[in-house]
C-alpha cells in the first residue's frame, strides 16, 4: 500500500496539480444503512495563494441504525512544512473531527443526527431543501437534525449550529384520520406547518437582521404497496418569506409561493433499487423563490461585495411572478453500485430559463474501474440545448483505475467557461484534465 501512496505523491507533484478536489461521493444520495465506507485522498491544494500538501481520511461506519462519520483533513504548508494553523486553532476544531453521529435515517420513526448536515430537508423541501452547514470548510458547524413520527402526529427539526442560535427549522404534522378511518391510504392524510428562521445571518450579535420562512402543507398517499416497498403521494405547499434587507435597511415581508406535486418512492427493493422522484407545478409570487434555505444558503446568507453588504433576501427584491415545473430524481441501483441524481427547473413563458443538474457515479459496477460524471446546464430553451456544450455548461467526467480495490487513480476531464478578461462578460470555454488519488473502502 505504501508504494502505491508514494507513486501517487510523485505523480501528482510531477503534474503540478494546482487544485485538489477530494472525492467524497455525492452526499445527496441515500446510501442506506448497510455497512460502512472509508474514504481518503492525497493531493495538492492552493488556498489564498498559499500551497498545501493535503491528506484526508474520511471513514463512515454503520452498525445497525447507528452511524458515525469522521473527517481528518491535514493541510501541510509546502514552504514551512507545518500544518495549516487555521484548521486547528481552537478546541472546536478538534471536536469537528467527528463529522457526524446519527441514529436511523430520514423518514424512520426516530431519526437523529449531530454534526455535519449534508442535505437537510423539511417536509417536501419547499422552504428547506438540501441545506448543508458545511458549505464553507473553515466555518463548518456542528448541527442537529431530529425527527420523530409517533403515528398520529410527529415533527422534523433542524439546527445549523449548536454553538449559537443561527438557522433553526421545525415542521410539525398531524394525521387527523388516524384512529378514525381504517382505510390504508386515507388514514395517512396529513397536514403540516413549517417555520424556519436564521436569527443572525451576518454572525454579529449586535444587529437585528434575521430572516424567516413559514408555510403549511397537506399530503395524501395514493399508493402503498408495502410488499414491493413502493409508495406515492400527492401534496400541496404554501410558503412566505420575511426578513431584513440591507439594500432597504429594514425588515419587511417578501413574497409567497405555492406548489402542487406528486412523489414516488421505491425503497430498497430486493437490495437493487432505491429511488425517489417527484414532479411539482409551482406558482411563485413576486419576490419569492422556493427552497430559500438551500445548499448555497451558508454562502449567500450574508455577502460583502465591493464594500456593499448584501443578504440573500436582497436577491429577492423586484423578482417577477413566475410559474413553472420542477422535477427531481435521486437514488441508487444494483445494491448501491450505481447512484443517480437529477434536477430540472423550467419556467413558463421564459424560453431560456431552464436549469438542469445531473450526476451519476459507479464505483463498483466494473471490477477495475470507477466512473463518475456531473453536468450542469443553464438557460435551457430547447432539447438541443441540453446536449450542447457552451458558455452555459459545466461538465465533469472522471474515469478511475483501481490500483487496488480501495485505491483509485482518477483522471477527470472538466469543461467550464471563464471570462476572457475580468468584468468583460465575454466568455470562452475552458477545458482541463485533473489527476487525483482516492482511497475508498466499503465494507459490510
Amino acid at each position: 500500500m505504501f508504494k502505491h501512496l508514494f507513486f501517487a505523491f510523485v505523480f501528482l507533484a510531477l503534474l503540478s496539480t494546482t487544485v485538489f478536489a477530494q472525492y467524497a461521493g455525492m452526499e445527496y444520495y441515500p446510501r442506506g444503512e448497510r455497512g460502512g465506507l472509508i474514504m481518503g485522498g492525497v493531493g495538492y491544494s492552493k488556498i489564498n495563494d498559499k500551497s498545501y500538501f493535503a491528506i484526508q481520511f474520511r471513514p463512515e461506519l454503520a452498525i445497525g441504525k447507528l452511524g458515525i462519520g469522521l473527517n481528518v483533513n491535514l493541510l501541510y504548508d509546502t514552504e514551512s512544512g507545518h500544518i495549516r494553523s487555521k484548521d486547528w486553532d481552537s478546541g472546536y476544531d478538534y471536536f469537528r473531527i467527528l463529522r457526524y453521529i446519527r441514529w436511523g435515517r430520514k423518514w424512520d420513526p426516530l431519526y437523529a443526527r449531530v454534526g455535519t448536515l449534508d442535505a437537510a430537508r423539511l417536509g417536501h423541501g419547499f422552504i428547506m431543501n438540501y441545506y448543508t452547514n458545511e458549505a464553507n470548510y473553515d466555518e463548518r458547524k456542528i448541527g442537529l437534525a431530529f425527527d420523530v413520527d409517533m403515528g398520529k402526529f410527529g415533527f422534523e427539526s433542524v439546527a445549523s449550529n449548536l454553538g449559537r442560535a443561527e438557522l433553526i427549522g421545525f415542521r410539525g404534522y398531524y394525521r387527523p384520520l388516524r384512529g378514525i378511518v381504517n382505510i390504508p391510504l386515507i388514514k395517512n392524510f396529513a397536514v403540516g406547518a413549517t417555520f424556519a428562521r436564521d436569527f443572525d445571518p451576518d454572525a454579529w450579535s449586535g444587529t437585528d437582521d434575521g430572516v424567516s420562512a413559514y408555510g403549511f402543507d397537506v399530503e395524501m398517499p395514493i399508493l402503498d404497496l408495502e410488499p414491493l416497498n413502493m409508495y406515492s403521494k400527492i401534496y400541496f405547499d404554501w410558503a412566505r418569506i420575511q426578513g431584513f434587507s440591507a439594500l432597504e435597511g429594514k425588515s419587511r415581508s417578501f413574497g409567497a409561493g405555492q406548489a402542487a406535486g406528486i412523489s414516488f418512492d421505491w425503497v430498497n427493493f430486493l437490495g437493487i433499487i432505491d429511488l425517489s422522484a417527484r414532479v411539482e407545478r409551482r406558482w411563485l409570487g413576486e419576490e419569492f423563490r422556493p427552497a430559500f434555505f438551500d445548499p448555497f444558503y451558508e454562502i449567500q446568507r450574508y455577502m460583502v461585495d465591493a464594500g456593499v453588504e448584501l443578504y440573500k433576501t436582497d436577491m429577492l427584491i423586484n423578482l417577477d411572478e413566475t410559474k413553472g415545473v420542477f422535477g427531481e430524481l435521486y437514488g441508487s441501483l444494483l445494491d448501491n453500485k450505481v447512484r443517480l441524481l437529477g434536477m430540472l427547473t423550467k419556467l413558463d413563458h421564459a424560453d431560456d430559463q431552464g436549469n438542469m443538474h445531473l450526476a451519476a457515479e459507479a464505483l463498483d459496477l466494473i471490477p477495475t474501474l470507477a466512473l463518475h460524471a456531473t453536468y450542469d446546464k443553464m438557460r435551457i430553451e430547447t432539447i438541443d440545448d441540453v446536449f450542447t456544450l457552451d458558455n452555459q455548461s459545466i461538465a465533469r467526467v472522471g474515469v478511475g483505475y483501481k490500483v487496488t480495490p480501495y485505491l483509485i487513480m482518477f483522471m477527470d476531464y472538466i469543461w467550464t467557461y471563464v471570462e476572457t478578461e475580468p468584468g468583460s462578460r465575454i466568455y470562452k470555454p475552458q477545458e482541463r484534465v485533473e489527476p487525483r488519488l482516492v482511497f475508498a473502502y466499503e465494507f459490510k
